[in-house]
């Protein structure tokens, strides 16, 4: 039965109709527990409620496959001013952007125009930016991107997925640049083609990298909320006597906040991404998706006067 739901979230997740409505009609399904707020103001008041627990933070402004130029270069604006935003207010958070949504399905230049004023301002500022990793493939492209960045800039980061055959040797490839990277399982339907269908497989390859990218002496930023990865990365790194500074633990804004404060107390690095924005559909559904037990909230959201 999860799998079935997992397949309907992700069918959902690529829905345009429904995208559309959902920017219309606001939070009412669900949206507020996975979203923090519609605009800059809000997610900043959020921000600054999880760094006094000692929680730091990577912000998305949330929006993805964007097929107007003059959108495009909006939301470049958008993560700019979030980022003199953070500064400003003193926050203790970076900031993350998907390609599509910096115009990556109009063309590659426009995407390099985008992220040059994007990490400018990261450099100005002193705010990490994080590239996301979208579908597989857009993959070797965003890969792509993050090299010509990387020799340019410094505070540039990317994702890798664990889910996709090719991860190991995309890995070892970006190890010329010391790279800091969120190594995630990957949250888009994927054919088998080129993604494992067996979640041992997904979480195998996980440790693996994991493994990988501590060894190389890179900083990793572990991104799940399954125990048992958590559990994993802890013994690992004590076994290897990895510092502390090497790595974090990277989690979803409104999911396991009792593993959040747990990992802050025991002395680890965990950073929260926090999304915002009316684009925000695709985004609840990938995480319905990845747990669909989750549905229980949407459902109360939805009937929540």
């Amino acid at each position: 039965m999860e799998k079935v739901l997992r397949k309907f979230f992700l069918f959902l997740s690529n829905n345009k109709l429904l995208t559309s409505l959902a920017k219309r009609y606001g939070f009412r399904f669900g949206a507020s527990r996975f979203v923090a707020g519609t605009n800059i103001g809000h997610a900043a008041e959020k921000i600054r409620e999880l760094n006094k627990q000692g929680l730091s933070v990577t912000l998305d402004h949330l929006g993805e496959y964007v097929t107007d130029q003059k959108e495009a270069h909006e939301r470049t604006k958008e993560t700019v001013k979030s980022i003199k935003v953070i500064d400003k207010l003193n926050l203790d958070s970076q900031v993350s952007v998907k390609m599509t949504s910096m115009g990556l399905d109009i063309s590659k230049d426009l995407v390099l125009d985008n992220m040059k004023k994007i990490l400018d301002a990261g450099k100005e500022h002193n705010v990490m930016v994080t590239i996301d990793m979208e579908d597989h493939e857009r993959c070797q492209t965003t890969i792509d991107i993050f090299e010509t960045l990387k020799k340019e800039y410094e505070l540039v980061s990317t994702v890798l997925q664990s889910y996709l055959y090719r991860t190991v040797d995309d890995l070892e490839y970006l190890n010329q640049y010391s790279p800091n990277i969120r190594l995630v399982k990957g949250a888009y339907k994927e054919p088998e083609e080129v993604a494992y269908p067996d979640k041992n497989d997904v979480d195998e390859n996980l440790k693996k990298l994991i493994a990988m990218h501590l060894d190389n002496g890179n900083f990793t930023a572990v991104g799940s909320h399954d125990d048992a990865m958590v559990e994993f990365t802890k013994q690992y790194v004590k076994e290897n006597n990895i510092p502390t500074a090497q790595f974090e633990f990277q989690m979803l804004y409104g999911m396991r906040s009792e593993l959040k404060e747990q990992l802050v107390k025991q002395g680890y690095n965990v950073r929260v991404y926090v999304p915002y924005g009316r684009d925000w559909f695709g985004y609840n559904m990938r995480r319905l998706a990845e747990r669909p037990a989750n549905v229980l909230f949407v459902l109360k959201g939805v009937f929540k006067k």
